[in-house]
């Protein structure tokens, strides 16, 4: 039984009917920076600085934020505390209850990741379910997402293109990817390919690239909008050398 359903049996009434969530106010979904605090929307701090219930996925970086919040819009919270809630993909499943409770009593409450938007390999699908399947009123509020900003990055033709999540670590796993992303290459010869991938695999799963995938150019985008963000083009003429240091959050691109 899957995470989902086992919410939904442990939220049952007696005669099996589940208990109804009409009394809610409003989920909000919301994109916070990448890396750079200048790109939050006016809309999203107005929000953010609204909300007394602010689901995150470390507490400590999320009230840093709503401070730094405070000194770049001038948008002073409307709430005399925010209640951070820690909430992780390890956790999803223990908190859905206690979240549930607090919106079915008429509190707004707003979901954020560490960086980007909620959801995209990121906390937020079981509730996001639930919220939905109960008829809970939820809005998405877009931010910043290193998924499109590398695939912009990439120069890549991006009409058509799928995103991979993080990449298996192991190798036989990432060899069966690579041959999916082949038969698919040869239905849509022009779609991209956006994944995560951790710096400590990067130059090895760069290596399984170029062998497996010689023909394409492959991106690699590492602390999009920080201060020392780059863009490294791999290809048949750029390759990584061994003095190359690859750090922080990378996204790949795929052409």
């Amino acid at each position: 039984m899957n995470q989902e359903n086992d919410y939904y049996q442990q939220e049952s009434t007696p005669s099996g009917n589940l208990i109804p969530f009409n009394q809610a106010h409003m989920l909000y979904i919301i994109g916070t920076p990448i890396g750079n605090i200048q790109d939050i929307s006016y809309r999203a701090a107005s929000i953010l600085q609204s909300c007394k219930y602010i689901l995150c996925e470390d507490t400590r970086s999320a009230d840093i934020m709503l401070s730094k919040l405070v000194e770049l819009t001038g948008i002073t919270p409307k709430t005399k505390s925010h209640k951070l809630i820690s909430y992780y993909k390890d956790r999803e499943m223990e908190k859905l209850p206690e979240i549930i409770d607090l919106l079915n009593a008429g509190n707004d409450m707003c979901l954020i990741s560490e960086a980007g938007m909620p959801l995209i390999s990121d906390p937020g699908y079981l509730l996001m379910k639930v919220a939905i399947n109960e008829g809970i009123e939820y809005t998405v509020i877009p931010g910043p997402s290193s998924v499109l900003t590398a695939l912009i990055h990439s120069g890549y033709k991006s009409d058509t293109f799928m995103f991979l999540g993080f990449l298996p670590k192991k190798k036989g796993q990432l060899l069966k990817l690579i041959d999916k992303i082949k038969k698919i290459k040869e239905v849509f010869p022009n779609n991209s390919f956006v994944a995560f991938e951790s710096p400590h695999r990067i130059k090895e799963t760069i290596e399984i690239l170029r062998r497996e995938l010689p023909e394409n150019s492959v991106t690699i985008a590492r602390e999009l909008t920080k201060k020392y963000e780059e863009v490294f083009r791999i290809n048949q003429k750029n390759e990584l050398t061994a003095e190359t240091e690859i750090k922080g959050e990378i996204t790949l691109v795929i052409d």
